[in-house]
């Protein structure tokens, strides 16, 4: 399916942003000899990333393609939390009222519930499992920088980085203590306020903050009120603290809450309920460990995490429009706990890290398998090589992943697996500001503990676990270039993954029910980021930059059925417009969120077996702005914002049936010491 609408909608912008950008590389390329042009492209392409090779690494030197979201982009963002922040950057979601939101990176998408060993997309925190799949649990208060493999990662990370890896970095303080206190209204009720402080003193830094807000029930844009889409409260906590005992040798405690209580689970618009809500909540620390020797040959890390993710629903019977709420709450709760030890060798133009990961999982929940637990033991080895003269670095890598899974209740059985993961990679710099790459991975999911190793019955049907499961696996062949000339950056990147072994239920001769390998699929697709920052480039002493992150699938198909895969656009894209005037305080964000249409199942209708319809593309206009009023010296300074959010007052929606709001408004104030 190909969503000529949207299209039509944004070439113009994107082909006009491409020829600024190539302009721009033309240009820049004439004047590579001016040695301060060649001072600054090094700068930048000096990005370090520590998500693809798991130790800090130049983006120059990295064979994946890799994209960071910076603290700044963070900031001059309307969003608040990492699912609509990835919206706007490009990257497909599922949305829902009540703080639910999964992601998708190339056709494969993040486990919402519970279990994120079940995703196809993997969400770290700190380079660690976040515990989650849903990313409206992870807000952008206290975060430093967002690094986003764009294809696998199982090398690196294990189980459910097929699609990709979303790594969510928390601020880590430095120089100068620094405090922040904000406060903002907006529409349909809604109320935040937030501080937080960062900075060190002697061996000891600290960054932190608190951020609490709450709303009533939105409109849509057609007018219509959304009854229960509101939230009562939702809080976030984040702690970064960490003592440098040794020069290059760091202790450190990282603490991250969120927790929303009573947010309200509509329903369809159609069928709204008015008094079932949800209660959800994702805590966890970690205790880390860094360090490197004074020579810078050996390095070193050691990490052991705690976490729980909850989400009880609650259905009074009170309003029961679907028919199904019974007045007994449901629950799905995660207990994950884990550990990482890894170390590093440089061998002249060499390096090699290799290391431990474990986590372990335990679940339960109020429908059956009642409890569950996961058990993930890995050893990984990942090498780096670089020649002709540091053009060239090829990279390679290997894990072996044990996994145990257990049915506790009911009674069900015990069972063991493992997987082999390889991957290789090169890139090579043809100029210093132009980078070739490519890569070859193979990613897996686990079967769940149910799919290996159950046994119980449901509404009279038994439902009996398959040991004999393979794991969900994927090979994936990658290509592109990454360009930064003159004030341009781009990169353009070339995919084709083969999906096989695709874990199904099948119903056995004796009436059971069971799960088989039988599905596999084929998506192909390029990707697109480009930035431009024209003020810089034409000395205005203003940073004015387009900008776009464009994917576009032109394969995903069902290798059973040959149709397009079900909830899969193949065009999704971000781009806009943002004005930053340091001398003034000033700065603005206009953005443009796209979603092409979809093929969905529409389980509204209720009826059997469950149409498939057409969810329409959409356009999301956002915009903010911020000035900064008052200086006080040495006192601080106060700063304004203000937001408008779907600013055409769109009519769309991410999951057929509940549609997104209307035009909303947004507007605060910021005290900065």
């Amino acid at each position: 399916m190909k969503s000529s609408i949207v299209i039509s909608r944004i070439e113009k912008a994107i082909i006009l942003v491409l020829l600024i950008c190539w302009s721009s590389i033309s240009i820049s390329g004439i004047a590579v000899a001016d040695s301060s042009k060649n001072s600054e492209q090094e700068t930048v392409m000096e990005t370090m990333v520590v998500t693809a090779d798991r130790v800090a690494e130049s983006q120059k030197k990295v064979a994946a393609n890799i994209s960071v979201i910076d603290e700044e982009t963070i900031s001059r963002s309307s969003t608040r939390d990492v699912g609509d922040l990835l919206a706007q950057q490009g990257l497909a979601i599922r949305k829902y009222p009540g703080n639910l939101t999964s992601i998708a990176i190339r056709g494969f998408r993040t486990e919402t519930h519970g279990n994120d060993l079940k995703g196809h997309v993997l969400v770290l925190l700190n380079g660690r499992r976040a515990g989650t799949g849903n990313v409206a649990k992870l807000l952008t208060q206290n975060v430093q920088r967002i690094e986003i493999i764009r294809g696998p990662a199982s090398v690196q990370y294990g189980s459910a980085a097929m699609g990709g890896v979303i790594n969510i970095i928390t601020k880590q303080g430095k120089g100068t203590a620094t405090a922040f206190a904000q406060a903002g209204v907006g529409s349909w009720g809604y109320k935040e306020g937030s501080a937080g402080f960062s900075g060190e003193n002697g061996q000891f830094d600290f960054s932190g903050s608190f951020a609490l807000s709450n709303q009533d029930n939105y409109d849509t844009a057609k007018g219509i009120t959304y009854q229960n889409t509101g939230v009562d409260s939702a809080d976030n906590i984040s702690l970064n603290l960490g003592w440098s005992f040794a020069p290059k040798n760091r202790l450190g405690i990282i603490y991250t809450g969120f927790d929303v209580d009573e947010a309200g689970s509509s329903g369809y618009l159609s069928q709204n309920d008015s008094d079932d809500y949800v209660d959800k909540s994702n805590n966890s620390i970690d205790a880390v460990y860094d360090g490197e020797s004074s020579d810078g040959l050996y390095s070193w890390k050691l990490r052991y995490f705690n976490g729980k993710d909850k989400d009880k629903w609650t259905s009074p019977i009170a309003s029961n429009p679907d028919g199904w709420d019974d007045g007994i709450p449901s629950e799905n709760n995660t207990d994950n706990q884990g550990a990482q030890a890894q170390t590093s060798l440089k061998l002249g133009s060499s390096r090699i890290t290799a290391g431990l990961d474990w986590a372990e999982y335990d679940i339960e929940t109020t429908w059956s398998p009642e409890k569950t637990d996961y058990s993930n033991t890995a050893g990984f080895l990942l090498a780096k090589t670089e020649f002709l003269n540091n053009r060239l670095t090829l990279t390679g890598g290997v894990r072996y992943d044990d996994y145990e899974v257990r049915v506790k209740e009911p009674a069900g059985n015990t069972e063991n697996d493992s997987n082999l993961s390889p991957s290789i990679g090169a890139a090579f710099l043809l100029t210093d500001w132009f980078k070739l790459r490519a890569t070859y991975s193979q990613a897996f999911v686990m079967p769940a503990a149910d799919q290996l190793a159950a046994d119980y019955q449901v509404w009279g049907t038994r439902y009996v676990g398959n040991p004999s499961l393979k794991p969900e696996k994927s090979d994936t062949f990658d290509g592109g270039f990454d360009v930064y000339a003159g004030y341009c950056t781009a990169s353009v990147t070339a995919f084709t993954t083969d999906f096989e072994e695709k874990i199904q239920q099948k119903r056995l001769a004796d009436g059971s029910n069971s799960w088989i390998n039988l599905g596999d699929a084929s998506i192909a697709g390029i990707e697109t980021e480009l930035n431009y920052d024209i003020g810089s480039a034409f000395d205005w002493g203003i940073e004015l930059m387009p900008y776009i992150q464009l994917t576009w699938l032109t394969e995903y198909e069902d290798g059973e059925t040959g149709d397009d895969l079900l909830y899969t656009s193949d065009l999704t894209a971000g781009f806009g417009l943002s004005l930053t005037d340091r001398k003034n305080g000033f700065n603005a964000n206009l953005s443009f969120t796209i979603i092409g249409e979809q093929t969905v199942e529409d389980w509204e209708s209720t009826e059997y077996p469950t149409p498939e319809v057409t969810l329409d593309d959409s356009i999301v206009t956002d915009i903010s702005i911020s000035k900064e009023l008052a200086s006080f010296n040495h006192y601080g300074t106060m700063t304004l914002r203000g937001e408008i959010h779907n600013l055409f007052d769109e009519d769309y929606e991410y999951v057929k049936g509940y549609p997104m709001p209307g035009q909303g408004f947004f507007i605060g104030l910021r005290y900065d010491y």
